[in-house]
């Protein structure tokens, strides 16, 4: 059983971490942005979710590449693999976006010639179509 002084040092210690992640989030997002060209239509709260996205997802590739090595949010390996995870998820959210690349809009169907159909009875009386 967990007493209430350890309790409350856990969640102080998850605070404290979330708030780590939240400002160390929003500092790789901005530079992030800084570094990339162009105007973005992403707010504040995008610029604080790319980041945080993008510190999870460089920690990982890092983690993955060089079998096990951890980061902390506030070394500065941590600060530049973040901040080019979140160059990747802007850059990816432009691509996907349409930023650099546009859909192709179909060309307009071509005119079919104007055509006269003429109807007439043949002399055995049945419907004849013809194309004048």
């Amino acid at each position: 059983m967990i007493d209430n002084q350890q309790l409350m040092q856990t969640v102080q210690n998850l605070a404290h971490d979330m708030l780590t992640w939240v400002g160390f989030g929003t500092l790789s997002g901005l530079l992030a942005k800084a570094i990339m060209p162009g105007r973005d239509p992403g707010g504040t709260v995008a610029t604080l979710l790319m980041g945080i996205g993008g510190s999870v997802i460089g920690s990982g590739v890092l983690m993955v590449c060089t079998d096990g090595v951890r980061v902390t949010p506030i070394s500065p390996l941590g600060f530049l693999v973040a901040t080019a995870g979140a160059f990747l998820l802007l850059a990816s959210y432009r691509i996907m976006g349409g930023y650099w690349f546009r859909e192709s809009t179909p060309l307009p169907p071509v005119a079919q010639p104007y055509t006269r159909r003429v109807v007439r009875r043949s002399r055995r009386g049945d419907v004849v179509y013809e194309d004048a």
